[in-house]
């Protein structure tokens, strides 16, 4: 049976649902608009063996008892229930500034990476972007009008492609892990074990620190630890605020471990952290030291590299540097 389905006015999606049951609507008001969202009790008392569930990144009405619709399908799963979800590559968390790169739009709805891995099959609906073009020209997909506006903009056909082939490398590796995880050895998988840290500050730049090093980690089937070092009597500004709740927000989402410590020995703090949560790989972003400072007291990457034999340095680029010098 059907839990949700959003057709977004398309007569043919709308069609290939005829004959289906659809549990009815949860209707509410909010800002002079009528609402309607799934009923999370209406499909666990109906309790179908399988239940369709679209839009999986959805972000619910201000009032609902979760925030997103992947925890109600949470909900969902837990009362013995089946499901089937839709989702675009661009909602993926870890993916969010490799899309804002790649097509110039931030995507706000985004989901957990770790939804997708709990997932028991991911199936890939691939289309060429030649083909999902000439669905948006004939109406398929929005009304003409909108859809003039989308192929210059978010479907264009070189943004298509890089989006493409993000999803079929996702695809990939997520197999990857999954035969991986099969025939690895837990014994030598212990032997090898990785940890990944990432040193993070609060400003927004760190979130994308963050997000690369998840999915290093992800790669090295690596637990990760992000760690903020608070120097001494620093007292955090509204804005610093921000960007650290942001930050702690984003970790518990990726599922990363979130670490704070105070001193004013950077690098002697990093390395007591090291070797405290037996750390193999320290990811840090492009340093902003002048090259004078660099040359009278040394960067961070090289300091790093001295007190930190054995353990691999990875410097994370900020593509908005690369941006300012063309």
């Amino acid at each position: 049976m059907i839990g949700y389905l959003e057709p977004h006015d398309r007569p043919e999606t709308t069609a290939l649902a005829e004959g289906l049951e659809q549990v009815p609507r949860l209707r509410s008001s909010h800002g002079g608009l009528v609402l309607e969202e799934m009923d999370v009790d209406a499909v666990t008392r109906r309790a179908p063996e399988l239940a369709l569930i679209d839009e999986l990144a959805h972000t619910n009405v201000p009032d609902a008892r979760n925030e997103k619709r992947w925890q109600d399908i949470n909900e969902v799963l837990a009362a013995g229930i089946d499901v089937v979800s839709t989702v675009n590559i661009q909602h993926l968390e870890s993916l969010n500034d490799a899309i804002a790169e790649l097509t110039d739009v931030r995507v706000r709805e985004t989901f957990p990476d770790q939804v997708l891995e709990d997932a028991d099959e991911v199936v890939l609906v691939d289309l060429t972007p030649e083909a999902l073009q000439q669905r948006l020209r004939a109406g398929k997909v929005y009304s003409p009008d909108r859809a003039s506006v989308a192929l210059d903009n978010f479907f264009r056909t070189d943004r298509l492609n890089a989006l493409r082939e993000l999803a079929l490398r996702e695809v990939a590796e997520g197999v990857g892990a999954r035969r991986k995880a099969v025939v690895l050895d837990p014994l030598s998988a212990q032997a090898v074990a990785e940890r990944v840290l990432a040193l993070v500050t609060p400003e927004p730049r760190s979130q994308r620190i963050l997000r690369r090093a998840w999915r290093s980690a992800e790669r090295l089937g690596a637990p990760l630890d992000a760690l903020w070092v608070r120097q001494r009597g620093h007292e955090l500004s509204g804005d610093e605020q921000v960007q650290l709740a942001a930050l702690r927000r984003l970790a518990v989402v990726l599922g990363a471990h979130f670490l704070e410590e105070e001193g004013d020995n950077l690098v002697g703090t990093v390395q007591r952290v090291v070797g405290e949560r037996g750390s193999t790989y320290v990811l840090v972003g492009t340093p902003d030291e002048s090259r004078w400072r660099e040359i009278l007291r040394g960067s961070l990457v090289s300091a790093l590299v001295r007190q930190l034999p054995g353990v691999d340095i990875r410097v994370i680029a900020n593509r908005a540097d690369r941006e300012e010098r063309r």
